[in-house]
């Protein structure tokens, strides 16, 4: 009976070892596509950045340029979840929530210049206004998006037994 246990228990733990590698592994190589995405998404943002600087910071432009960062600061943002999922073993919500919040902020920046563009044009029509109706909608939903998470990352923050930000784990947390 005792030697069922044990054979039991090394099986359990050469199981717990080998899954445990093979999902940092997965991790390591979706952290480097994540890098290299993120690599090729700044390399883009510079030539879009530059663009906007010699037509003089058009409006589209700008927005163009602020939409790709905001995109590269959600690719960074989920690779540092997965970075402290690696070095902790645990997986937070906090970092989903604020790659949320970018992504919201995105789409409320790319509504707001296409409403501005419907509303500066000389003949309204009733296709015009019905999107336009459509976008305010949108904004007011995306608003209560946002709102709910800042109050969910504030209330996270606040809920932190060692009262640090995500990803800097103290002695006591990683031991």
């Amino acid at each position: 009976m005792a030697d069922e246990s044990e054979s039991q228990g090394r099986l359990t733990r050469a199981s717990s070892f080998v899954f445990l590698h093979t999902e940092h592994a997965i991790y390591a190589a979706l952290g480097l596509l994540l890098a290299l995405t993120a690599l090729i998404a700044l390399i883009d943002a510079v030539g879009l950045t530059w663009v906007a600087l010699r037509a003089m910071g058009g409006a589209e432009q700008t927005l163009e340029v602020v939409d790709r960062l905001l995109f590269l600061l959600m690719l960074v943002e989920i690779l540092h979840t997965v970075r402290v999922s690696m070095r902790s073993g645990r997986l937070t919500c906090e970092p989903f929530l604020i790659v949320g919040l970018i992504a919201s902020i995105r789409r409320v920046l790319v509504i707001t210049l296409q409403s501005s563009e419907i509303t500066h044009g000389k003949d309204w029509t009733a296709e015009k206004e019905a999107l336009f109706r459509a976008s305010m909608i949108e904004l007011a939903v995306l608003a209560g998006l946002i709102l709910t998470m800042v109050a969910s990352i504030f209330l996270l923050h606040r809920a932190r037994t060692d009262g640090g930000p995500v990803g800097e784990e103290t002695e006591a947390n990683t031991g």
